[in-house]
């Protein structure tokens, strides 16, 4: 009769011998990893001596699981840990739970004679080779099932931070958030807005993990949220807005991808989702827009739109300055623009030599840094021109009001 044969009704009672020798087996294995394993002699006293219950729960689970696989070929499942897997995958590494498994087996394997016998002592071998795979599936899910929680707690986390910026809600305690989901960008920030892309099951998760690989790339820092049928990007270690909007406009959907100005920190980047959220709403009105655009560039749509900010940026940044560098420079820009762009035409109208009109248009150019024989700069120029004259007689003498 072979010894597996011969070992099968005496389960219990082998059982009870390696029940009786589950403390000893402990303390040997914790020696062991006392002497072998450097990570283990740095844990805390308290994180050692909880390691040391676990340690001591699995080899009573196998002592369990060998009494009963005779009578049941169930597996092993991530219970065995009881209720440590959460505080385990805190404390030590998966590559370091693998390394524990091994070692405390090994004890057993070292020690199965002395505790059961000669005679039973293939019977257990055998055992502990089954248990040992089966364990390491069970760790595998213990720690598949902590980095799954982990991944849904950061998304809802990363969600809750952008909406935060979007409500201009971002404080102190948003930025504590941030640097827990691996924000460490202390420079300059902005906030790009699109339309995502159709998304399906895990494809939502899977979008957001490429923008931060671009963003990566790029050496930006990048918090991400899809809302509705738009997607959010906050983009820190900002150089050059262009490039930054560049380096994840690829992961989004189909039409317009407005990067919101450039803002001092993540604090303040509410004021860069602003613009960026009335751009996205006006790109509309500018279909040869490039991809990406800033919001800006889309400041006379946006305040045909209705945006007061674009209005009293675009009166600020091109109305005031023309008026303030004399009225024969305002009045040339305007003139130049009533008579088709045509210098000769402006000259005639306005009794001048034509190279004083250019003179006067260079220098427009110079204070706005819009060229009034650049299409789309004609077309800023009109639309500022128009709010200008239509804000408070006071506007040009106070820029700042």
């Amino acid at each position: 009769m072979s010894s597996g044969a011969k070992a099968d009704p005496d389960r219990e009672a082998i059982g009870r011998r390696l029940q009786a020798s589950v403390g000893s087996l402990a303390t040997s294995t914790l020696t062991r990893m006392e002497r072998e394993m450097p990570w283990f002699r740095g844990l805390s006293a308290q994180d050692r001596s909880w390691i040391g219950l676990i340690v001591q729960a699995g080899i009573k689970a196998f002592v369990s699981w060998y009494e009963e696989s005779a009578h049941s070929s169930s597996p092993v499942t991530a219970e065995v840990f009881g209720v440590a897997p959460q505080a385990l995958a805190g404390v030590v590494s998966l590559h370091q739970t693998v390394e524990m498994v091994r070692l405390t087996i090994e004890v057993v394997e070292e020690n199965v004679v002395e505790a059961v016998g000669k005679a039973d002592a293939p019977s257990v071998r055998d055992a502990i080779v089954r248990y040992a795979r089966e364990v390491a599936f069970a760790t595998a899910e213990v720690y598949a099932r902590a980095a799954e929680m982990r991944g849904a707690w950061d998304a809802r986390l990363e969600a809750l931070v952008v909406d935060n910026v979007l409500r201009a809600e971002a404080d102190e305690t948003v930025r504590s958030r941030a640097s827990a989901l691996g924000w460490e960008s202390t420079g300059d920030v902005v906030v790009v807005l699109g339309r995502v892309r159709p998304l399906h099951g895990s494809a939502r998760e899977s979008i957001i993990d490429d923008v931060r690989r671009s963003a990566r790339h790029a050496r930006l820092d990048a918090l991400c949220a899809v809302q509705g049928d738009r997607m959010v990007v906050v983009l820190g270690g900002v150089d050059n807005p262009d490039k930054a909007g560049a380096a994840v406009a690829q992961h989004f959907g189909d039409g317009p991808v407005v990067i919101g100005p450039v803002v001092p920190d993540l604090v303040h980047a509410s004021i860069s989702a602003r613009a960026a959220t009335a751009g996205l709403r006006a790109a509309p009105g500018w279909p040869e827009a490039p991809r990406p655009v800033t919001s800006d560039d889309l400041l006379p749509e946006r305040a045909l739109s209705g945006d007061g900010h674009a209005r009293r940026q675009l009166v600020q940044e091109v109305f005031v300055p023309l008026s303030q560098a004399g009225a024969a420079t305002l009045d040339t820009v305007s003139a130049f623009f009533e008579h088709g762009g045509s210098i000769e035409g402006t000259a005639r109208a306005m009794f001048v030599h034509a190279n004083t009109v250019r003179y006067r248009l260079r220098r427009a150019a110079e204070i706005t840094g819009l060229s009034p024989s650049d299409p789309r700069h004609a077309y800023v120029y009109r639309i500022a021109l128009t709010l200008g004259r239509l804000a408070a007689p006071d506007s040009a003498a106070h820029p700042h009001a």
